[in-house]
């Protein structure tokens, strides 16, 4: 079946022209699951089409699970629902997530009814269905099972927010975790433990420190750093360990690195937009 991971978007909140927004694409079989609908997200979901990926042609999107409902991990929400829909797609996006995603799903069709309503009934004549949105509402558990993938969501720890989750696909030949936004959580560690490949958020211990101070407050208790990652590491054994959404604050990617495998013996990769793994 040869699952895979595809980073479309290593990103945060800040503006960076290399990396898109935080989003990520689980390809197993004839299928992809993408994971946060960051900035960007059809573009690069495209850019990896054009790189032989298949699945991830923009009629193809059909599956999302959002993390959380911060701006940087659904602002491209309008993008995956509308632009697969102009080019082509005739089904619904089927979307899961927290508390909130169907009210937000809801504001952004009602944003756009006047696009929708001119496509639909002008000249263009696009399928109605294809600007449709399915939610669900998720907590913790197995929350969709198919003849590819089974995916779990559980709880994570990101500071203010009630509804933040990570969640784990299990396919036939591998097991993929991504962590969504989240500082160190036992119930990652508990989700995770044994997984092949996963794929965590992270910041630099070292210029972290250089920042002012409501800042490294803010960080440590939203984010994990790369010691705290290495240790969770140690104790989860995923057999690879891929670094997104990097908060780098100057520091090098290297270095970075560095910082994660003084805690973690295994094998750790800084992810890139459009790597596979």
């Amino acid at each position: 079946m040869n699952t895979r991971v595809v980073l479309l978007g290593t990103g945060t909140p800040n503006a960076e022209p290399d990396r898109a927004g935080a989003a990520t694409a689980i390809v197993s079989g004839d299928r992809a699951y993408l994971v946060d609908l960051g900035a960007g997200v059809v573009r690069r979901a495209s850019a990896a089409f054009a790189a032989g990926i298949a699945q991830l042609a923009p009629g193809r999107l059909t599956r999302a699970f959002l993390t959380h409902l911060h701006s940087d991990h659904t602002v491209g929400l309008p993008d995956a629902l509308l632009t697969p829909w102009v080019l082509g797609r005739r089904t619904p996006l089927e979307v899961w997530g927290p508390p909130g995603t169907q009210k937000m799903a809801e504001l952004i069709r009602a944003a756009y009814a006047e696009d929708i309503g001119v496509r639909t009934t002008g000249l263009e004549r696009a399928d109605p269905a294809g600007a449709g949105v399915v939610v669900h509402e998720v907590a913790p558990g197995v929350v969709h099972e198919d003849e590819r993938v089974r995916v779990t969501a559980f709880e994570v720890e990101h500071g203010s927010w009630e509804h933040a989750y990570g969640y784990r696909f299990d396919a036939a030949d591998r097991s993929i975790v991504v962590s969504g936004d989240t500082a160190p959580s036992e119930s990652l560690v508990a989700a995770a433990r044994g997984c092949d490949v996963l794929v965590h958020e992270v910041y630099c211990d070292a210029t972290l420190q250089a920042q002012p101070a409501p800042r490294r407050t803010y960080h440590s208790s939203f984010h994990t750093s790369a010691a705290e990652l290495g240790r969770l590491a140690q104790r989860i054994r995923p057999g690879q360990l891929v670094l997104y959404h990097q908060l780098m604050w100057g520091c090098s990617p290297e270095q970075l690195v560095a910082e994660v495998k003084r805690e973690f013996g295994g094998p750790v990769v800084f992810g890139r937009d459009l790597g596979v793994y």
